[in-house]
């Protein structure tokens, strides 16, 4: 008798990450179903191309119990939970707030395995933000954890709880600890959207300057389509266990907008202003990834480079604009 074919959960599916992975489950021919903010029938701009062969269900995860509820109707055997607050600042405005979402839903999903799916795969997105801003870098799955926001101690408390799951529970559950990722669906409050968006509406005569912060603050880049591979052979793999999946290369934010600019043929030096209201205190050191154990156990790199992902959303970017003149 042949295995039953996967039935995928994905929470946040409308989100960069969920998207790309409902993509990538759909075209071989996976059953998925995600989460949504009610209503479901709303707009979902992400899930365009594969709308019609989702199962959506409407699901505030704010709500206590209504995660554990979906598990049982749904009776998933993979689990992907990308569902939470993603903007590192706003958890300082709202710290009650981010640990009740973060760690509350990640918890609550956890003990809804445990009691009703025990056999299910489970990848919970985490954050390098669990490392904290001292930590020496490239950072890896060893690297001690002292986060430096409300944000990364509510990833921490997730990231923990994954790890006792695994050990009490005996869950196969894994943490994705993620670094930058990007790509045309990236929310255009992070750096990287911003740089990519503002390149092409200069370019289009709709802006005249873009401002930042630090030029030369370093990140861990890579493309979202890379990092959702990944955390697809994380749920493959036949042991759970914790994975930074990152590049392994830091860019400076001066790189991003020289690569940004270049697209459209324009010297970033015309149009780029510091605002010292947006420089941060500079960080001891870089927050760069060690990927390496996710390439011996997944057989998992980026294959997609720096250049090539600015380069396709600034195109993406230009493409929107143009449609809005």
């Amino acid at each position: 008798m042949s295995a039953s074919p996967p039935r995928v959960l994905i929470t946040g599916i409308s989100g960069q990450d969920g998207s790309l992975l409902a993509e990538l489950l759909v075209a071989d021919g996976v059953e998925v179903h995600g989460t949504v903010r009610a209503p479901a029938d709303r707009e979902l701009v992400n899930l365009a191309a594969v709308r019609e062969q989702l199962a959506l269900h409407a699901c505030d995860l704010a709500v206590p119990g209504r995660l554990r509820t979906l598990v049982g109707e749904v009776g998933p055997t993979e689990i992907y939970h990308f569902a939470s607050p993603t903007f590192v600042p706003e958890s300082w405005r709202e710290p009650a707030q981010t640990i009740r979402e973060i760690a509350g839903s990640g918890a609550e999903l956890l003990q809804a395995v445990r009691d009703l799916a025990p056999e299910a795969r489970v990848v919970l997105a985490n954050s390098r933000e669990i490392f904290g801003p001292d930590a020496p870098s490239p950072q890896d799955e060893t690297t001690p954890c002292r986060p430096g926001s409300p944000y990364g101690v509510a990833k921490l408390a997730v990231h923990q709880l994954i790890g006792l799951a695994r050990v009490r529970d005996h869950l196969h559950a894994s943490s994705a600890i993620l670094y930058n990722h990007e790509s045309p669906r990236r929310p255009e409050t992070f750096i990287s959207r911003k740089v990519t968006r503002t390149a092409a509406a200069i370019s289009l005569g709709l802006a005249d300057e873009l401002v930042l912060g630090d030029l030369d603050a370093v990140r861990d880049w890579s493309a979202a389509r890379d990092i959702v591979r990944a955390m697809r052979a994380m749920a493959s793999a036949s042991e759970a266990g914790d994975f930074v999946l990152a590049s392994g290369v830091g860019r400076t934010v001066r790189e991003l907008v020289d690569v940004a600019f270049a697209v459209v043929d324009i010297d970033p030096a015309e149009h780029v202003r510091v605002d010292q209201r947006y420089v941060r205190p500079a960080e001891r050191f870089d927050p760069v990834g060690n990927p390496h154990h996710a390439r011996e156990q997944l057989g998992w790199a980026a294959e997609v480079r720096f250049e090539e992902l600015i380069a396709e959303m600034v195109q993406a970017d230009l493409a929107d604009l143009a449609t809005r003149r």
